[in-house]
């Protein structure tokens, strides 16, 4: 009880501090020259600015996986056309500001980071890198060695080499299959040609979405971006595609690999970002989370670190990842772990902890500018709604325990189970043949 009363206090301490903040401080959005822009003032003397390339794997083919992320960090590594690679390094050192860039799944993203004194000579540079940026061939070449030696050297990291694999197998023939970071063998042939090719044809202002979190002035903002948009085409109407994932039947796919311990990962269903259904998803599987931990490690002993998440994004999945030198007992363990949450849901004082608690880290993690901005950003990006990341805690506080109990119940089915390791420790079957509920009838997961 007093663990739950410390919760209370401190999400309330939380909501107290964002809606005086908001209340003194209130965001808007504003149109510049077609792309809308929002603003968060941020009560400091920060300014952190986000500017999004909406469409991420939808973007380019298969055979071209690797080249948004490569174009992307070209902008802040090859220099500009004012300015070599050194220059423009130079000149962000002497204020120590960040401007640099990354790729997802459903966006591209380049942001810079300076205090507000020297914000007008960090902007020439941002602007630069967006609509000026070099591709110096030289220099191409050189952060694409570094990134074919981060490919191999994440292929020889198990935790992520079975998330790659996962991606593979569960979404083959969608563009969720594709993998971000590329291969080697796809970046061994992009050149940088090539990569200012593809930026130049995704630079559209029908992808474009800019978030500050700043205290500046409406006009200065609107003016500033104005100027940086003025040579930047409109480019056709664009709507990122949202997917369900259904899974059909429970299935396993294996590769062998001689590591230390057997890795074992499941995908599952999961609601859509802006539908009912996503928020008691989240708080959902953040319980099952704390279960799966409870049973798989610290009942069981069956793995050190295991892991229950709600992977979110415009394809929305529940996963499920252990290493363990027992993947036929992991299996058992987690079939009965399943069926119990279907069949007597959570419990109500687990709910109300989880919602507080979920509260509490997302406003804690918020406290920085760039944790404001990037949340505007997922926000905007995934559910079409910024404003969800103001409006969260009511969202949540609104949910009941049956919202989140028939959350679980309907997303959590068959599902895609991919092994690494040991061939001869593993039973596929009992991956694959579903489980027995509580009154004896065959279910699947």
């Amino acid at each position: 009880m007093k663990k739950r009363n410390l919760f209370v206090l401190l999400v309330m301490a939380a909501l107290y501090t964002a809606n005086t903040a908001t209340a003194q401080n209130k965001p808007y959005e504003t149109m510049v020259s077609g792309v809308k822009v929002i603003v968060q003032p941020s009560g400091n003397d920060i300014v952190e600015i986000q500017t999004v390339i909406r469409g991420g794997v939808e973007n380019y083919p298969a055979e071209k996986m690797g080249i948004e992320g490569m174009a992307i960090n070209a902008l802040t590594e090859c220099g500009t056309l004012k300015r070599s690679k050194n220059d423009f390094k130079n000149a962000l050192d002497k204020v120590s500001a960040e401007l640099w860039g990354f790729d997802t799944k459903e966006y591209a993203l380049i942001r810079m980071n300076c205090i507000k004194s020297d914000f007008d000579v960090v902007w020439p540079l941002y602007a630069e890198a967006i609509t000026q940026p070099a591709f110096d061939a030289k220099e191409f070449e050189r952060i694409k060695q570094d990134a074919i030696n981060n490919l191999k050297s994440n292929d020889a990291q198990p935790d992520a080499a079975i998330d790659k694999y996962a991606d593979r197998v569960a979404f083959a023939g969608r563009d969720y299959a594709k993998d971000p970071d590329g291969t080697v063998d796809i970046l061994s042939k992009l050149t940088a040609a090539e990569a200012k090719a593809y930026y130049n044809k995704i630079l559209t202002k029908s992808r474009m979405v800019i978030v500050v979190v700043a205290d500046l002035p409406k006009a200065d903002i609107e003016a500033k971006v104005a100027a940086m948009l003025a040579n930047v085409k409109a480019g056709a109407p664009f709507e990122a595609k949202k997917s369900f994932f259904k899974v059909y039947k429970n299935t396993f796919s294996s590769q062998k690999r001689d590591l230390a311990t057997n890795y074992v990962e499941g995908i599952t269903s999961g609601p859509a970002p802006g539908t009912p259904d996503y928020n008691a998803f989240n708080v959902a599987m953040r319980m099952f989370a704390n279960r799966h931990f409870l049973e798989v490690r610290t009942n069981n002993g069956l793995s050190y670190a295991p892991q229950a998440w709600f992977n979110t994004g415009n394809t929305a999945t529940a996963r499920f990842a252990v290493s363990t030198t027992q993947p036929d007992k992991y299996i058992a363990v987690f079939d009965k772990l399943v069926d119990k949450v279907k069949t007597e849901g959570f419990k109500a004082d687990e709910v109300a902890d989880m919602k507080v608690t979920y509260l509490t880290g997302f406003y804690y993690k918020n406290e920085t500018n760039q944790a404001q901005a990037a949340a505007m950003v997922n926000n905007e990006v995934l559910h079409n709604n910024w404003m969800r990341s103001i409006t969260l805690v009511d969202d949540v506080k609104k949910l009941t325990v049956n919202d989140v109990s028939n959350a679980f119940l309907k997303y959590i089915g068959n599902i895609v189970w991919v092994y690494q390791g040991d061939p001869t420790k593993v039973s596929p079957l009992l991956f694959t043949n579903g489980t027995l509920n509580k009154g004896g009838a065959p279910t699947n997961h």
